[in-house]
């Protein structure tokens, strides 16, 4: 009865253009003009015989025959689509022959190709946005394309001159401003070579990049930046974590300890104020995941994709705002121009208190300058932001904002196999720092909510930036850091599970005053896991 409906309401060849319009041709390119342009740089109504036929074909077998990955299959279905139309009297043998002696074709060139990773993102929110789409669209987006084309270049410049040396073999760039609206995205290196984008579907362990909401959560516990805690060896029930160069420094800071990513006192926060709190917290600023709460969460060994820990870390530079990752601004009918979507604003949700926003934006700006993040730097602007490094060097994080961006950098392998020692502060803050300069240039300079002055939060920042102590318990002055690993002293992998959690020192009920706009995604309480047993107990 619907293809009757169909065949009425259209009739044959209005189903047929319905179709054609819809239908994947490879590359990113989804319908007939998009391939036109995307693999010969004309509109479909200029292309010759045999590159219709060539198009013709594709539908078949849209990645393994796109011309510009597989020109010879690409030929050769395009041969066979020629002599169907010949012997259904669509062509004459005349035309058929002339076609075949004539099959060049110029496939435009394209680069990496990694504005597709953006088309296919926008492609699987449509329907949730409009519906089925039965007509043909404009779809206006946030994406800046000097943007787009300089992350581009940074990823591939990066992994062509050192994959090899450090074995790393994809990447990932999400940049966004401080209220969501990506502005560049690159899902892997080709596109052409694989369609899987890693800035949107791949999930990774964070590792330390993931403790600026253990010490968020920290702070609204009421610690403060310069709360003293001691670097130490810990064991929790037969788990030694260990910091990356096996040195510990006694009574630190938390701004020390967040800077050069010391593991034992992240491990020790998280117990403090309690793994579930730690979790609601990286919730509440955006985080979807599935995050598990037990003693791990310090070092980040829940898995989570660059675009939500981005667009989490967005809500620090946007004063504490709930902030929601988005790509589509306005889509409009391309016959009639009727207006089919506008993106409505956001709610002000407020996640944080901006005092919390403030210290938070202070401690992180320290990772830059005496922390693993040094090599960053933006001439003339005030940023922040936190290195990470998984287990055995799987991956290497680098998330950084200012007041105009928030970029985040993941480099590692498809098969999380180690790398050669690949860390968040080398090549992540490598990627990071080309592409900000660039995205910085002719902006005029913005700032983050800091600490004011005359408090003792600010009077802290202050003489620390200078090389000064703390003003509490005389810290360690620490020398350069090493390396921001999360090492976890060979610990098998992470189970789920539900447990009885140790009694923290202070804190672990504290819960911000504040309420989030965001529903709370699914923290993992249940499950079974024999890590959880053997960390905390029985059930």
């Amino acid at each position: 009865e619907l293809a009757l409906w169909l065949e009425r309401k259209y009739g044959k060849k209005g189903i047929l253009e319905l179709y054609l319009n819809r239908v994947y041709f490879g590359s990113g390119a989804y319908g007939v003009e998009a391939a036109a342009q995307k693999y010969f740089g004309k509109p479909a109504k200029d292309v010759t015989l045999f590159e219709a036929a060539m198009l013709a074909g594709l539908v078949k077998s849209p990645s393994r025959l796109a011309p510009n990955r597989n020109p010879e299959g690409a030929e050769k279905r395009a041969d066979t689509v020629l002599a169907a139309m010949a012997d259904a009297k669509l062509i004459t043998p005349a035309q058929q022959k002339a076609a075949l002696a004539h099959p060049s074709f110029a496939v435009k060139p394209t680069g990496a190709g990694t504005i597709n990773y953006v088309a296919d993102w926008i492609g699987e929110v449509l329907d949730d946005l409009i519906g089925q789409v039965d007509q043909n669209i404009v779809v206006e987006t946030t994406i800046d394309p000097k943007l787009q084309s300089v992350a581009e270049t940074a990823i591939i410049d990066e992994l062509a001159a050192k994959s090899v040396q450090y074995n790393v073999s994809q990447g990932a760039l999400v940049s966004m401003t401080p209220d969501g609206a990506v502005r560049a995205m690159v899902g892997g290196r080709n596109y052409a070579e694989s369609q899987f984008n890693r800035a949107v579907t791949a999930r990774r362990q964070p590792g330390s990049a993931f403790k600026p909401f253990v010490y968020l959560t920290a702070l609204e516990a009421g610690l403060t930046p310069d709360t003293v805690r001691h670097d130490a060896p810990i064991d929790v029930k037969g788990w030694k974590p260990e910091n990356y160069s096996h040195q510990y420094f006694g009574p630190v800071t938390l701004t020390q300890a967040l800077a050069m990513s010391l593991n034992t006192v992240a491990v020790r926060l998280g117990l403090e104020v309690g793994p579930q709190n730690v979790v609601r917290t990286a919730h509440r600023l955006g985080i979807a995941s599935k995050l598990e709460p037990n003693a791990t969460i310090s070092l980040g060994t829940s898995e989570v994709s660059p675009t939500e820990l981005v667009g989490a870390y967005a809500t620090f530079a946007n004063n504490g705002i709930a902030v929601s990752p988005h790509v589509i601004m306005r889509i409009k009918a391309a016959d009639t121009g009727k207006v089919l979507y506008v993106r409505p604003p956001d709610p002000a949700s407020q996640v944080i208190d901006p005092r919390y926003v403030a210290m938070m934006n202070g401690m992180m700006h320290e990772t830059l300058v005496i922390g693993t993040a040094k090599k960053a730097d933006i001439p003339g602007w005030y940023a922040a932001g936190k290195t990470g490094t998984s287990q055995d060097f799987r991956d290497a994080w680098f998330v950084g904002y200012t007041a105009h961006l928030v970029t985040g950098v993941w480099l590692g392998n498809d098969d999380s196999s180690p790398t050669k020692k690949a860390t968040g502060g080398g090549l992540p803050v490598e990627v990071w720092t080309r592409f900000m300069k660039a995205a910085h240039q002719g902006v005029p300079v913005a700032n983050l909510a800091v600490p004011q002055a005359g408090n003792p939060v600010s009077d802290f920042f202050q003489s620390f930036s200078r090389g000064g102590n703390a003003p509490s318990q005389q810290p360690q002055q620490l020398g350069p850091a090493a390396s921001d690993q999360a090492s976890y002293a060979r610990e098998p992998s992470y189970g789920a599970g539900r447990y009885a959690q140790p009694a923290p020192s202070r804190g672990s009920n504290a819960r911000p005053a504040q309420t989030s706009g965001r529903p709370e995604s699914d923290a993992g309480l249940s499950g079974g896991g024999w890590l959880m047993d053997r960390l905390f107990g029985g059930r």
